[in-house]
């Protein structure tokens, strides 16, 4: 803790366990990217398919702004986090909770509910970034921890879950009923 001119306290974010806890959720990251195009596959042909692509879109967006907050921390991502992150990608887009891309088995429950666990991590994420922007100094806080952009990326966070929970919602019957 460092004191500004005036004596009161200003904290410093800890760059030694944030760069690797935001390393992780860019594995996280380039996952999503790819479980959501497994998921738009899925639901290819339904009303539903723009909604895989949009979200598929906007959590490579997303992705791509956690790299250029990790790289304005002045880290580069761990070559290893990010060799994992590939093979992961690799392994989501084979959608291993539903090969055969059906939307009523249990499989696709499953899809819809990885996809929710993923949205609740990145709420997290932002969320923790969120609260670390009030108490970080203005030397390094202020100028990667933009309080409004963080505000945004929480609020879609959000929006992304009601999506999923929507369709999870709206087919149910589909998987889970008989006809």
């Amino acid at each position: 803790m460092t004191r500004v001119a005036n004596g009161t306290p200003v904290r410093q974010l800890d760059l030694g366990t944030l760069l690797p806890y935001l390393d992780l959720h860019l594995v996280g990251a380039t996952n999503g990217v790819r479980l959501f195009s497994a998921a738009r596959v899925s639901w290819a042909g339904t009303p539903h398919e723009e909604d895989f692509a949009r979200l598929r879109r906007e959590i490579g967006q997303e992705r791509a702004f956690l790299k250029r907050l990790i790289k304005a921390l002045g880290h580069r991502p761990s070559l290893l986090k990010m060799a994992l992150a590939r093979v992961l990608s690799v392994v989501a887009e084979l959608d291993p909770l539903n090969p055969m891309r059906r939307r009523a088995n249990a499989g696709a429950q499953l899809e819809l509910e990885a996809l929710q666990s993923l949205l609740k991590g990145k709420e997290a994420l932002w969320s923790t970034l969120l609260a670390l922007s009030a108490d970080a100094s203005a030397t390094t806080g202020d100028a990667v921890l933009n309080r409004p952009v963080l505000e945004q990326l929480l609020d879609a966070s959000k929006r992304q879950q009601e999506t999923v929970a929507r369709v999870m919602t709206e087919t149910a019957a589909d998987r889970f009923l008989r006809h």
